[in-house]
């Protein structure tokens, strides 16, 4: 799908992570996928204050995207979906900021500060391995391929 099917400007995607930490590079590579294809989407590192400055950004109307590597226990690559305008994110399921706060403490203070997106989704991939100096492991690949088929055929 393309932006097109969207009135004024499409999804913000971002995609967290870090690229030389094994899985926890799932988040960047779908952004990367979709920016590839033709979508705004960009790279973050998952910390509270820029992820709050890109929620602003976004605008009120605007659908924001997010994907990050998740540890909830499910199997390696499993793509796991919240609708962070209905629930809370389960803290524990995104606990792998190397600064301790990250993308589920970010979106319940944007929603405390009155500051959440429109509508904030999260795509969450599980990840298994998250080591220093390591590639993603290829069910995570697999993962992030199956994230980005989901963003394209549900947004």
């Amino acid at each position: 799908m393309s932006n097109e099917r969207h009135k004024g400007p499409g999804p913000l995607v971002l995609g967290c992570g870090f690229p030389d930490r094994g899985d926890d590079a799932a988040g960047l590579l779908v952004a990367r996928r979709l920016k590839q294809l033709g979508w705004d989407a960009r790279e973050q590192s998952g910390e509270v204050a820029a992820l709050l400055a890109a929620f602003e950004e976004a605008g009120s109307g605007r659908t924001v995207i997010l994907a990050d590597a998740v540890q909830s226990g499910a199997r390696p690559g499993t793509v796991i979906y919240w609708d962070a305008g209905v629930m809370p994110l389960p803290r524990e399921s995104f606990h792998r900021s190397v600064h301790g706060l990250g993308v589920a403490e970010a979106v319940e203070l944007a929603r405390v500060l009155g500051k959440l997106p429109d509508r904030l989704l999260i795509y969450g991939i599980e990840g298994a391995s998250f080591e220093a100096g390591t590639p993603p492991c290829s069910e995570v690949l697999a993962g992030v391929e199956e994230a980005v088929r989901r963003i394209l055929e549900e947004n």
